[in-house]
């Protein structure tokens, strides 16, 4: 029996708003860390120590998504694409609701961070799972040539679900005074989640599963584990994908919580209109991410990717010029620098980490290095960051960015073009 083909608009539409969600889901921790979630959950005397415990949490998840892309990839390279990511959205959605309604430190004493950090481990899971499974939904049904273009949309989503956060964060911001914020306004963006993950499911389960695997599974079942036969024969392509990005992960984590966090308690700038200018210099990703997949197509992964990171090393250096300015404008310049270097560096990553693995463990391997490129360049950047402007200042917190980067152009120079090959 023929197999039955998504359309190409299927495709986009499911992959793209799968990705929203889930990092909607995701980035309002990141939000919520950078303002409220210190005081709320790890109160202290000393405010530092505050902020490092909040940075702290956040981190959690980015150490949970390897064993989410070793959870999801395992029974996405086993059981299908479709099914996987059904499953990852069903329990991103229920952990980001229950996140809104953790009473906070003042009401249950220590039990409150230990659930957050739980619920927190909880989205890292899921995240870990949803990239992998919504990079490979869209590439293996795109048609030939056309690998970046199509795996571009689940990168559009990261730009997007963003957007969406901090605009749900700053209408609470300009609709409620400080006090009841802090007492529950930050609670709405993730009692939002309910509603998007209702949308989202109803998108996915239309979806039939991906010709490309349907026709691997055919050739040769796999009844094995993936990630054992990824360790055996892939190793080099798993340690090649982590480093090549984690350059993209620092730049934007520290673009959008660290330096969110240091213009409100270091330079003492009001938050709505940092959210606000947040929200406007995403746009520079969400435009940077379709231009660098269709040049990604044309002119293959490396170069493009090459340019990326070149650039993110200058956003890098400019990071302690701009900040010491003290002004929302010199903030909101680097907002916008930062956030372009990170859309045109993780728009080809949709191609280019699938592309680097075989079908049968497709999944699992993409999922993964994924993943531990979070670890490595995102979920000690704010924590790291803030240590380093501790010990020097902010122009530290740019060489950080700047040695980043580096790790990611050295991996990549031992990547071999991947536009042209087949599946």
């Amino acid at each position: 029996m023929p197999h039955t083909r998504n359309t190409p608009g299927q495709v986009m539409v499911a992959s793209l708003i799968g990705t929203t969600i889930e990092f909607y889901d995701f980035y309002i921790f990141a939000t919520a860390a950078a303002l409220v979630i210190g005081p709320v959950f790890f109160p202290s005397d000393d405010p530092t120590l505050t902020t490092l415990a909040a940075f702290m949490s956040f981190g959690l998840a980015f150490v949970a998504r390897p064993l989410g892309g070793l959870l999801f990839g395992h029974f996405g390279d086993r059981l299908g694409r479709k099914t996987t990511l059904v499953a990852s959205l069903l329990l991103m959605g229920s952990a980001t609701v229950g996140i809104g309604l953790v009473p906070g430190h003042a009401a249950i004493g220590l039990w409150a961070p230990v659930i957050l950090c739980v619920l927190r481990f909880a989205q890292g899971l899921c995240i870990g799972g949803e990239w992998g499974g919504a990079a490979l939904l869209a590439t293996e049904n795109a048609a030939p040539g056309r690998r970046a273009w199509f795996g571009m949309f689940p990168q559009l989503g990261p730009s997007l679900g963003f957007l969406l956060a901090n605009g749900v964060f700053f209408c609470m911001l300009v609709t409620l005074d400080d006090a009841a914020f802090m007492a529950w306004g930050w609670r709405v963006p993730f009692l939002v989640s309910a509603v998007l993950i209702g949308i989202g499911l109803y998108v996915r389960v239309s979806l039939t599963e991906s010709p490309v695997f349907a026709a691997a599974r055919s050739r040769r079942p796999n009844d094995g584990m993936p990630v054992m036969t990824l360790l055996r024969r892939n190793k080099r392509a798993l340690v090649q994908g982590t480093l090549v990005m984690i350059a993209c992960y620092a730049i934007f984590y520290i673009t959008t919580v660290w330096t969110l966090n240091y213009a409100v308690n270091g330079l003492g700038l009001d938050r709505g209109t940092l959210i606000g200018l947040l929200c406007v210099a995403i746009l520079g990703m969400a435009i940077a991410t379709p231009l660098s997949a269709l040049a990604a197509d044309r002119y293959g992964r490396r170069p493009v990717v090459a340019a990326g990171l070149v650039f993110t090393i200058g956003v890098g250096a400019a990071l302690g010029p701009l900040l010491a300015s003290g002004t929302a404008a010199g903030v909101f310049v680097f907002f916008a620098l930062g956030l372009t270097a990170m859309g045109w560096i993780y728009a080809p990553m949709g191609a280019l980490l699938p592309e680097l693995l075989p079908t049968e463990v497709r999944y699992s391997g993409a999922a993964i290095a994924y993943s531990l490129g979070g670890i490595f360049g995102a979920s000690l950047a704010p924590y790291g960051a803030e240590a380093l402007r501790y010990a020097g200042g902010a122009s530290w917190v740019g060489g950080y960015v700047i040695a980043m980067s580096l790790v990611s152009l050295a991996s990549l120079a031992t990547i071999h073009e991947t536009r042209t090959q087949t599946w």
